[in-house]
Formats: structure tokens, C-alpha cells, sequence
């Protein structure tokens, strides 16, 4: 078949021509697009947050969960023996300090109480007739010394009456004396007859009531623990003991302000204050070397039914610098470099750094407010000069 050629009139190249047209505009856009997506650097996907004006603060927290304990909880159990005939509380009812939680029956130390007024009475009869004897002999005396004086005595006479006063007097103070004794024994007995009932020694809750009318109870024996009657709470005592790590020990004390916060309150805050820093290290095999502190609520109704025993952390507030430019801690490597986001390009930057902590940063030189610093970001890929563009949901 022969070639078609260039036609002299209509001015058409030939079909072989216009081919190889074709092939180099095609290697032309190949060689285009390999540059524009095979070798061109790769645009990297960071996270961003905004240079912003704030608070920071420097802070410690303790190292392992802390626990919510309370200052006033008591084991309460009769000190004697007895049948059980009053118990007027129940478990979980709010009591306040003197109300009555139990009684036992009584009627022994009723009636030893009894006895001991009536042994008084007794005391005080016999002690009145032994004075009244040793008023005669002394009177008796008298008028012997009054005939003496007449010459009319008799020496024997004399020392009779003498001996007979001494111990008619010594009769009326020994009577006098057991009068003593014997009101001494009502306040026993009025002491044993208030062993019988258990009071409430403080305003709280009853947690627990292991007795029911009608049981007998029987005090602890020496050495050997037994299990409380009643079990008295003051939620409004609750505070924080929680470990802080021996290298944080001389920043914190008492006085210190703290955040607290409750596992089982969720993301709620609570303000506090340190009230105790233990002077000693706490060396435990397998664990940390750390000094327990405790820390108390600022508001008291914000332990209004909180559990003794839950897990809680504290934050404690050494230092806080206000209005100061800050940004996120994860933004920052290498103690003091950043890389900034401008234009779809990443810059690194040398800045100067203040108070901070786990989650915010005080800059004090080297970046401006409103300024877009990468807070995530493949650590491999990054670095200065290189393209990139905002991830999607970051700040």
C-alpha cells in the first residue's frame, strides 16, 4: 500500500508524522506527572494548636492512686456485757453527737446504784451518832477541867476523859470518812449504770448495726479483737492520703493549693488544700520511694456522700503565672524546639520556655501569639522546610 504524503494543496502532513506527535506529548505529560507525584517531597498531615494567652502552672501530682479516708469513724461496742433492750438507729441514719444508738439492760447497776444511796444514808447515821459522842466527851472534859481548876480533879479521872475524847473525835472522822466512801460508791455506781448506754460521740452516719434487741453482747476480751456493734462515720471529715514521689518531697507543704479530683465524681474538679506532708520516705519493695501527704476538701459539701476508700488524685499548685503566652507541652521536643506551621510549610524554632507542666507551657521568647505551632506529627518526616498541611479536628 502506498504512503500517504504531504498533499501539496491542502497542506496535510503525512499520517506517520502525526504519530510521532502523539508519542511526545504523551512522554511529555508522563514525565509531568511523575515529577509532580512521584518525586515531588511529600505533603505531610500535622496536628496544630493556636500560640494563645493563659494560665500555667507548675504542679506535682501524686505518683499511684491516692484513696478518700476519714478523719472521724468509730468502732463503737459497749464496754460490758448485757441483753440488748433499746436500739433506736438504724443503718444509714444521719445521728448527731450525745443521741442515743443503744441500751442494755440495766437492772444490776440499778440496783447497785440503790444500795449505794441507801449505804449513805446509812454512813451519814452512824457517822452523826459517832460525832455526837465525841461532842459529849468533849463537854465531859470541860466540866472536869472546870472542877481542876477548884481542886477537885483526880489525875486518872482526867486521862480517862482525855482518851475518851481522842477517840470519840477520831470515831466521828472515821464517820465522816466512810459518808466519803459511801457517796464515792454512787458515782460508781452511776458510772456503771452509764456503761449501759452507747451514745454517739460525734454528728454522723450509722454505717453499720451488727445487734438486734434482745441479742447479749459481750466486750472484747483482752488481746482478742472482736468485730464493733455499730460503726459511726462522719462523711464530712472525708480527706485525700496519697503518695507523691520522694523527688517532688521538699517542693510540697502544708498550706498548698490543690485540685482533687474522685473516680467514682468523674471529670469534676474539687479545690483543696495540703494540710499534711509526712516527715519520713516510705520504702516499699517493688514501688517507688514516695512521702504520703493529705490534702482536705475547701468546701465541705463537696463530700457530701462520698465513699471512704475510693481512688482520688490531687494536683498540687506550686507556682501559676497568669496572661502569659502558652501552648501545648506535646508541641515541644528537645526541650526547646517547636516546628511552626506557616504558609503549608513547616519552620523550626528555637523558644525559651517558663512554668510548665504535663499539659500546657509558658513560652517566654521565641514564638507570638496567634501563631500555629504542630502538636502532632510524624516524628521521621518532620523537618524544617518541610510541606505540609493540617490534619483534619486538630486545634
Amino acid at each position: 500500500m502506498k504512503e500517504k504524503k504531504l498533499d501539496q494543496k491542502t497542506g496535510n502532513w503525512k499520517r506517520p508524522f502525526l504519530g510521532v506527535l502523539v508519542v511526545l506529548f504523551l512522554l511529555a505529560a508522563s514525565v509531568v506527572l511523575f515529577r509532580e507525584y512521584v518525586l515531588a517531597p511529600k505533603v505531610l498531615e500535622v496536628g496544630v494548636a493556636e500560640v494563645s494567652l493563659g494560665k500555667v502552672e507548675a504542679m506535682v501530682a501524686n505518683t499511684r492512686a491516692g484513696t478518700v479516708k476519714l478523719r472521724r469513724r468509730a468502732g463503737i461496742s459497749p464496754q460490758i456485757g448485757g441483753r440488748v433492750v433499746e436500739v433506736p438507729i438504724q443503718k444509714g441514719q444521719a445521728v448527731h453527737a450525745h443521741d442515743l444508738l443503744l441500751r442494755l439492760d440495766d437492772s444490776v447497776q440499778a440496783a447497785d446504784l440503790d444500795l449505794a444511796l441507801k449505804s449513805v444514808a446509812a454512813a451519814e447515821a452512824r457517822a452523826d451518832e459517832a460525832c455526837f459522842a465525841a461532842e459529849q466527851a468533849r463537854r465531859e472534859l470541860k466540866r472536869f477541867l472546870d472542877l481542876e481548876k477548884r481542886g477537885i480533879t483526880s489525875i486518872s479521872k482526867l486521862e480517862e476523859l482525855e482518851s475518851q475524847r481522842d477517840r470519840t473525835r477520831a470515831g466521828c472522822k472515821a464517820g465522816r470518812a466512810r459518808v466519803e466512801e459511801a457517796q464515792a460508791r454512787i458515782q460508781l455506781a452511776r458510772a456503771q449504770q452509764r456503761l449501759t448506754v452507747l451514745r454517739a460521740p460525734f454528728d454522723g452516719i450509722v454505717a453499720q448495726v451488727s445487734t438486734e434487741l434482745g441479742e447479749w453482747v459481750t466486750p472484747s476480751p483482752p488481746g482478742l479483737p472482736m468485730p464493733p456493734i455499730l460503726d459511726l462515720l462522719d462523711p464530712g471529715s472525708a480527706y485525700i492520703s496519697a503518695p507523691i514521689d520522694e523527688m517532688d518531697a521538699e517542693r510540697v507543704r502544708p498550706g498548698q493549693v490543690v485540685r482533687i479530683t474522685v473516680d467514682s465524681r468523674g471529670d469534676r474538679v474539687f479545690s483543696g488544700h495540703l494540710v499534711r506532708v509526712a516527715p519520713f520516705v516510705e520504702d516499699l519493695v517493688e514501688q517507688n520511694r514516695t512521702v504520703e501527704v493529705e490534702a482536705e476538701f475547701d468546701h465541705v459539701e463537696d463530700t457530701k456522700g462520698l465513699l471512704p476508700g475510693v481512688s482520688a488524685d490531687i494536683e498540687v499548685i506550686l507556682q501559676a503565672h497568669d496572661h502569659v503566652l502558652q501552648i501545648p507541652t506535646l508541641a515541644i521536643s528537645n526541650s526547646t524546639e517547636v516546628y511552626v506551621f506557616s504558609d503549608g510549610v513547616l519552620r523550626r524554632r528555637e523558644v525559651r520556655i517558663g512554668l510548665s507542666n504535663w499539659q500546657r507551657t509558658e513560652i517566654v521568647e521565641g514564638l507570638k501569639e496567634g501563631e500555629l505551632v504542630v502538636t502532632s506529627r510524624d516524628a521521621t518526616a518532620v523537618s524544617d522546610g518541610a510541606r505540609a498541611r493540617i490534619k483534619n479536628g486538630t486545634d
